[in-house]
């Protein structure tokens, strides 16, 4: 899977479609809808224009062959000593449930790799367990931290429930052999 660096003249496509996949408003909504949790965008213009200009994070994108339609998107951070934070993670609704955002997360983890990253954080609304559960089954493991939700952050939308909590996760990356440095022994 390709996927390419987003630039400003992306942002509209990007939050649209992070928005339609997150708090769309069609009555049936996707696997990642979050009306119940929290009302208004779940991103907005100006703090994706911040991700774009910050030099340690990169918002990545995919798009259909086809027709270059923005179908789905991620976005990584460098932290620190490898570790980086993966976030934005969406797919377009009528796609979804058809192996596109594993790819893309597995193509984003990839991405890491390649810049010597050595593990991946993310985090969780806790009440999102089926969401939990997916990240868990592509070898995220939970670590035990609970962070507080950011209520009075309006860039995160409007809380609709005051029990909200980010549950961090970690994966260890994998170095494939190519990508190791060679090991002396003495």
């Amino acid at each position: 899977m390709l996927l390419v660096p987003a630039t400003t003249a992306d942002i509209g496509d990007i939050v649209e479609l992070v928005n339609k996949a997150y708090r769309d408003e069609n009555p049936k909504g996707g696997w990642t809808d979050e009306r119940e949790l929290l009302a208004g965008p779940r991103i907005g213009e100006e703090r994706l224009a911040d991700m774009i200009a910050h030099e340690n994070c990169v918002v990545l994108l995919c798009r259909r062959y086809e027709d270059a339609k923005l179908i789905g998107c991620v976005a990584v951070k460098e932290m620190e000593h490898g570790m980086w934070h993966l976030s934005l993670l969406a797919v377009d609704p009528a796609l979804q449930a058809a192996g596109l955002g594993r790819a893309i997360l597995t193509a984003a983890e990839k991405y890491v790799l390649e810049r010597e990253g050595r593990s991946i954080q993310i985090t969780v609304i806790g009440l999102r367990k089926s969401l939990l559960e997916w990240y868990v089954r592509r070898g995220y493991a939970q670590t035990g931290v609970i962070e507080v939700f950011p209520y009075d952050d309006e860039s995160v939308g409007t809380p609709l429930r005051q029990d909200l909590s980010l549950i961090v996760l970690r994966k260890s990356l994998d170095r494939p052999t190519s990508l190791r440095s060679r090991e002396t022994y003495f």
